[in-house]
């Protein structure tokens, strides 16, 4: 089996390195007799919210950092495209995260670590993006991943070698790293964003969000990750963004 990893928020993130150690004690699990080849090619440093925006007519610096690890100066969809090309074209499965925030709802339109699971998907490989949502009040902590992620990371494995592609969203919720959340199965909300628009002293105007009171509907992957659960979303071969009930929850 031929692994690829990759993220948005660059090489040296925390967040992939606890994906790797997840998937390595995982596939001892599901495959104790078979290797197992992971692949990591990243963003040489923070290229979140960016999309699925891709570098085209212009060459991507590769430094490898050591065997089987690469640092592009590229976008995630550049990592994903110049691995699939170049540097790991055996890959059965891109697992891309995990995210330092939540990718819940409309974000995965703007998703760097979404869109990177999604161009692996388009070229019928498949493939799950990981994001974990963060609150001041809970600790930024890691080791609890491969409890959390496991079983869904055992599932993924089994149904990549039947080489039928998928693509999953995942979010972590933030709460204690002591508990076991729930795993939900939801569609993702398509409610936009509230905006707050600003004017600054230089005439420029800011937009913001208050991301942790974003509007949301009952049952979607925002209200169920904010409730404190894991979310799956199974995104479909059009990359739908299912609208769910016009009932609400309050932010």
């Amino acid at each position: 089996m031929q692994l690829l990893l990759t993220n948005d928020d660059g090489i040296d993130a925390p967040g992939l390195r606890a994906l790797r150690t997840a998937v390595e004690r995982r596939w001892s699990v599901v495959g104790p007799d078979r290797e197992c080849h992971v692949t990591v090619v990243a963003p040489d440093r923070q290229r979140s919210e960016c999309g699925h925006s891709a570098r085209t007519g212009q060459p991507l610096n590769v430094e490898q950092r050591e065997p089987g690890v690469w640092a592009v100066d590229g976008t995630p969809v550049d990592c994903v495209r110049l691995a699939l090309e170049r540097l790991a074209p055996e890959t059965k499965l891109v697992l891309s995260g995990i995210n330092q925030g939540a990718n819940l709802g409309t974000d995965v339109l703007v998703s760097g670590t979404f869109a990177a699971a999604r161009e692996a998907f388009l070229r019928s490989i498949p493939a799950v993006a990981v994001s974990h949502y963060r609150r001041p009040d809970v600790p930024k902590a890691w080791d609890h991943v491969d409890r959390w992620l496991g079983q869904m990371l055992e599932e993924a494995f089994r149904e990549a070698e039947r080489a039928d592609p998928f693509l999953w969203n995942i979010n972590l919720p933030a709460v204690s790293p002591a508990t076991d959340p729930e795993i939900v199965e939801c569609e993702i909300d398509a409610s936009p964003p509230e905006l707050t628009a600003t004017a600054q002293k230089d005439g420029s105007i800011l937009l913001s969000t208050d991301y942790h009171r974003r509007p949301r509907q009952e049952a979607s992957d925002v209200a169920c990750c904010f409730g404190g659960a894991i979310t799956r979303t199974r995104i479909d071969s059009n990359h739908r963004l299912a609208p769910l009930p016009p009932s609400s929850l309050p932010g």
